[in-house]
C-alpha cells in the first residue's frame, strides 16, 4: 500500500527562527515552498524535510533524522564541529567510539541534536 510511495522527514521544532538557522545555516539544506507561515519546507537531496511549530518539539528520544554519508562521514563531522554542533556520546553494547563517532562492524555513526533536542544522525551507509 505504502511502499511504493514517497515519505517525507518531518520533525518539530519550538522556535522557526532558530531552527531555520540551524538547518540552512549549519546543515545547509536548501529551502523549499510550503505555504504555510508555521512550517519550514526543505530538500535534502531528493528527499523532502519538514519542519514545523510544535509545543511537542525536542520530545522524542530517539533519532529522527539521519543523513548517509559514506566515505565522507569524519569530514563532515569535522564541518559540523566547525560550526559548533555538539556530538553526542551513548554507551552501547558492540560498540566503540572513536572520538565523535561510534563503530559497531562496517557500522559508523555520529549523533547530535537539533536547537530543540532532536535527535539527528550522519551514517557511513
Amino acid at each position: 500500500m505504502l511502499g511504493n510511495r514517497d515519505a517525507i522527514a518531518t520533525i518539530a521544532v519550538k522556535d522557526l527562527e532558530a531552527a531555520k538557522r540551524f538547518y540552512e545555516g549549519v546543515l545547509g539544506l536548501k529551502r523549499a515552498e510550503s505555504g504555510e507561515p508555521s512550517v519550514l519546507a526543505y530538500k535534502s537531496g531528493s528527499t523532502p524535510v519538514m519542519v514545523y511549530q510544535s509545543q511537542f518539539a525536542g520530545t522524542n528520544k530517539a533519532t529522527a533524522l539521519t543523513w548517509v554519508v559514506g566515505d565522507e562521514l569524519e569530514g563532515t563531522v569535522q564541518a559540523l564541529k566547525a560550526k559548533g554542533v555538539k556530538f553526542e556520546k551513548y554507551d552501547l553494547p558492540n560498540t566503540t567510539q572513536k572520538g565523535e563517532v561510534h563503530v559497531s562492524g562496517r557500522n559508523s555513526v555520529a549523533w547530535f541534536k537539533d536547537p530543540d533536542g532532536n535527535i539527528l544522525s550522519i551514517v557511513n551507509g
